[in-house]
């Protein structure tokens, strides 16, 4: 990761994974073509959120944050996504009706289960992301969508693309992957039809002139921040918040995600004494061993900390010995760019919100 900063790597790493840069490059332009002609559509309004670097861009609050917001203006959204990691996601199943959870993370993946333990409406999930809208469809569950991670899923067309930048990494040192953290090269910015530029507690936010970004005349581009809300914890199965009160704690961090290096910035930013750090890889399936090293390990520490997604797999592991707390994450926006996107979007599927009602949900706060 730090390799793909601007000011790290070495001329070896760049020799070494220029080719598989390039090769990405190529499969990725074949691919494009292909489903540029042979693209789906489906059968209700979709909204995707997504991005172009992997890990730490906010995709998945930001998902529940809007999803949120549209049903909040009377339109019956539900949350769509890969399941990735989940067994069950080669099919379309549905992870929540917005009342009962019916799929584990195992089955589900990590991020649908999370999703679905804070959102009020459906959440599906399969490979092809196509059928789960069809789930949603055809059980009149939902008569629009908002899709998790969805920018690069070329094989569905979309009403409308939402490209997330987190404002303290930007592209990195704009290669593709392996040589760099890019998805997709930067141009692929002009398909979004409106970019966010997430803002993160605690991140050193970089000055880069927006105008310089390769992006269409007139796309919008708006501002969120993401920050933390409350400290997580599950009480026989259900998520209860309790204050975010961590100065001077001593805490130990666990954590299954790409970029573990904002998570930490943060409970540091927020005055605990960070004692441990323990990082495994990205949707990471804990098993009881995985705890027994967790527990030795923050021995020394009043309380564990860890993500939201992670928390769904740990909590079953949870005794007494030491409380175990999920980072609670919000995404806010100013007024302004909250009804422009909203009014955007209503507007591209046929929709229309009145500005009491966006004024009002600004009033009720963040995602959870």
């Amino acid at each position: 990761m730090r390799l793909w900063t601007p000011a790290r790597g070495h001329a070896l790493s760049r020799m070494t994974t220029a080719p598989l840069a390039a090769a990405y490059a190529g499969i990725l332009a074949a691919r494009s073509a292909w489903w540029g002609r042979y693209a789906r559509t489906p059968s209700l309004p979709t909204v995707s959120v997504g991005n172009l670097t992997i890990g730490g861009n906010g995709k998945t609050p930001f998902t529940l944050f809007l999803a949120g917001r549209l049903r909040q203006h009377g339109l019956r959204v539900g949350i769509v996504s890969r399941g990735y990691g989940g067994q069950a996601s080669r099919s379309a199943g549905l992870v929540s009706d917005g009342r009962h959870l019916t799929m584990t993370p195992r089955e589900a993946g990590d991020e649908p289960v999370m999703l679905a333990k804070y959102f009020d409406g459906p959440v599906a999930v399969a490979r092809r992301r196509i059928d789960a809208i069809e789930l949603l469809a055809a059980n009149a569950l939902a008569d629009a969508v908002v899709l998790d991670d969805g920018f690069q899923h070329v094989r569905l067309r979309r009403d409308f693309d939402l490209l997330l930048i987190n404002r303290s990494r930007w592209f990195g040192n704009g290669r593709l992957l392996p040589a760099g953290p890019l998805r997709e090269p930067k141009s692929a910015i002009q398909r979004a039809d409106a970019l966010v530029l997430i803002e993160s507690f605690a991140a050193a936010n970089s000055s880069i002139d927006v105008s310089a970004l390769d992006i269409s005349r007139g796309t919008p581009v708006l501002h969120a921040r993401l920050q933390p809300s409350a400290l997580i914890y599950s009480e026989n199965g259900d998520w209860r918040e309790a204050p975010l009160s961590l100065s001077r704690r001593g805490v130990a961090a666990v954590s299954g995600v790409a970029n573990s290096v904002g998570f930490h910035a943060m409970i540091a930013a927020l005055g605990a004494n960070l004692l441990r750090t323990l990082d495994y890889p990205d949707h990471y399936d804990y098993s009881p061993g995985d705890w027994r090293n967790i527990l030795a390990a923050a021995k020394q520490a009043e309380m564990l900390i860890t993500t939201e997604k992670d928390l769904v797999k740990l909590e079953c592991f949870a005794t007494p010995e030491i409380p175990l707390y999920a980072l609670g994450l919000k995404v806010t926006m100013e007024t302004e760019d909250e009804r422009r996107l909203l009014t955007l979007i209503m507007q591209r599927i046929g929709r229309t919100v009145p500005a009491t009602e966006l004024d009002a949900s600004r009033l009720q706060g963040g995602n959870h």
